[in-house]
């Protein structure tokens, strides 16, 4: 029984470990750091049919639910941790831009954002829409317009 308990526990931390990052992301293929570049940024269509999907609004409010519900439990709810914002940040910009492939890491309260989206009017939305997210101090920005493949091209 040891044995076992000690085999579910390590698995549980490798999990844990493994699906923990510094870096909020938009898409599966959006760049672990500023100096990655996005692979194939101009095929959206797949990145956007996901953010669209009901299950996955459905995660983006489950997950907000739970972090306020966690917020309020365990002490201040106006406080937020970095990656309690960045989590944030990359749920509005998901929801908002769903061609996006945008990575969200913030320290200190300052969002750096980082990827590419499809259109130039995207790219202009991105500042404000980090912003809303209460805690947001400072957004810089490292994000190019890659339009989107036309069907004739491909």
């Amino acid at each position: 029984m040891n044995k076992l308990t000690s085999f579910l526990l390590s698995f549980a931390v490798l999990f844990v470990s493994v699906a923990c990052s510094d870096v909020a992301k938009t898409s599966s293929d959006a760049p672990n750091n500023p100096n990655e570049t996005v692979t194939e940024p101009e095929n959206i269509e797949e990145t956007a049919e996901d953010a669209n999907t009901e299950v996955r609004q459905k995660q983006i409010e489950s997950d907000t639910r739970a972090r306020d519900e966690r917020n309020e439990a365990l002490g201040d709810g106006e406080v937020k941790d970095d990656d309690d914002l960045a989590s944030q940040v990359r749920s509005e910009l998901e929801t908002s831009i769903p061609g996006s492939k945008l990575s969200v890491k913030v320290e200190d309260s300052l969002v750096t954002i980082f990827g590419t989206v499809p259109e130039q009017q995207d790219y202009e939305s991105i500042e404000p829409l980090a912003k809303e997210v209460e805690g947001v101090k400072t957004v810089k920005l490292d994000v190019q317009v890659v339009p989107p493949n036309s069907p004739e091209s491909e």
